[in-house]
């Protein structure tokens, strides 16, 4: 890689953390009309506004109780840590929800983004909050997330180093994200890149979600 990696930026919801929601039932119960959730909420009238946000928030709330940590990422960010990576946490869920897992889960992070920032993907604005107050370089920095959103915001951004954690490969063929099984698949691959054992360039697209 031809700068040193200094910066992880994570997804929460499937990726540091596994959690039950039904994207698709809870965006037909909205009526988003194929907009995203939180501008689609955001670009209401009252009284509507509030009583989708509140609707929505009840959805978050059920799942984050039941939500559960992805296996492996414990270690995983503590082996980040050992590295010197600054790890940040953006998510478009609720500071409340964002604080109540890291609590739960007793995990740390030196930045944590949640939708109250203002800041939502798939706009890389969040992003770019996260290189500006952890002073890196989009170059120095590699996002890990589990959807398209993660992926168009790193673009947005110009960060090219994107990890998604999800079993679907194809899904994500046409995309210039590195695909991955799961958190050891992923850790892998990060020791591979800091202990120099292997050379990946550009146009590496391994497939790794049979990687155990």
């Amino acid at each position: 890689m031809p700068k040193k990696l200094r910066g992880a930026i994570f997804d929460m919801d499937g990726t540091v953390v596994d959690a039950p929601y039904d994207w698709t039932n809870i965006k037909e119960e909205l009526n988003t009309q194929g907009k995203p959730i939180l501008s689609y909420i955001q670009g209401l009238a009252e009284p509507e506004k509030t009583q989708k946000w509140k609707q929505l928030e009840n959805y978050e709330k059920e799942a984050t109780k039941k939500a559960v940590l992805k296996d492996g990422m414990s270690e995983f960010l503590a082996f980040l840590k050992t590295l010197g990576l600054k790890i940040a946490m953006v998510t478009n869920n609720s500071r409340t929800n964002v604080l109540y897992l890291l609590d739960k889960f007793d995990l740390a992070f030196d930045l944590v983004l949640s939708r109250e920032s203002g800041l939502w993907k798939p706009s890389g604005a969040p992003f770019n909050a996260v290189l500006k107050q952890l002073k890196l370089k989009k170059e120095e920095c590699c996002v890990i997330g589990d959807t398209f959103f993660d992926i168009e915001a790193a673009k947005d951004v110009g960060i090219d180093k994107i990890f998604i954690l999800n079993r679907d490969h194809e899904k994500f063929a046409s995309t210039p994200a590195k695909v991955f099984a799961d958190v050891e698949a992923l850790q892998l691959y990060m020791v591979l890149i800091f202990s120099k054992l292997k050379e990946f360039d550009g146009k590496d697209k391994k497939d790794y979600s049979e990687e155990k």
